[in-house]
């Protein structure tokens, strides 16, 4: 019996510490890809086992990664793939930086996600499709980017969605207007200037030089 319980608790310490390692190394992918004149992501040291006592970062009761808060933080650089390994993320608060490059397609593995703000940057290319996967998400902003092409139909899926900030932008095509997308205020994706108002049923032909 003792010998089953001690079994028992080192397995558990052992998930923990693969799990948090995996999560470190994710989240220490993101460190190196940006530059933090301020240190605001000093305490980020990829020899702790779990990266929970960082700066910035809060986890759940099982260590895993939760929350990752580093709204207007002076960063700069680009995301990285690796964030799509925090599969337990529920809030992704990376606004009011200095981001540069694209948003990841790996991002649509975040399936706990609830809360995608990446205002006011400067993010470049697509919105990615894979943000369709994103199936718990209530609050996307990515206003006040440079971002272009097509807002993506698949994001019309997503029945949770509630807050959908995509104005000031360089988009373009038509407005979905479907699903979640039918209580989003024409406001909200104001400023792109290629954008071609709400899509209308039974209308093929849009501009086919959206890209």
């Amino acid at each position: 019996m003792v010998v089953g319980r001690l079994v028992l608790v080192a397995l558990t310490i052992f998930v923990a510490v693969v799990n948090g390692n995996s999560e470190g190394d994710a989240l220490y992918a993101l460190r190196r890809s940006v530059k933090d004149p301020d240190n605001v992501l000093q305490s980020w040291d990829p020899n702790l086992v779990s990266p929970c006592t960082w700066f910035h970062v809060t986890c759940n009761q099982d260590n895993q990664v939760t929350r990752l808060d580093l709204g207007n933080s002076n960063l700069s650089g680009h995301l990285v793939p690796d964030l799509g390994k925090l599969e337990h993320l529920q809030y992704l608060e990376l606004y009011k930086n200095n981001i540069g490059g694209t948003i990841p397609a790996e991002l649509g593995n975040l399936k706990n996600l609830i809360s995608l703000d990446l205002y006011n940057n400067n993010i470049t290319g697509k919105i990615p499709a894979t943000l369709g996967k994103l199936k718990s998400l209530v609050f996307m902003r990515l206003n006040d980017n440079h971002l272009v092409g097509r807002i993506p139909r698949e994001l019309a899926s997503i029945s949770s969605l509630k807050v959908v900030d995509v104005s000031s932008n360089n988009l373009c095509g038509p407005i979905p207007t479907t699903g979640p997308f039918e209580h989003i205020p024409l406001n909200n994706f104001e400023n792109n200037p290629r954008l071609e108002g709400p899509e209308l049923q039974g209308l093929a032909s849009y501009d086919t030089n959206c890209t």
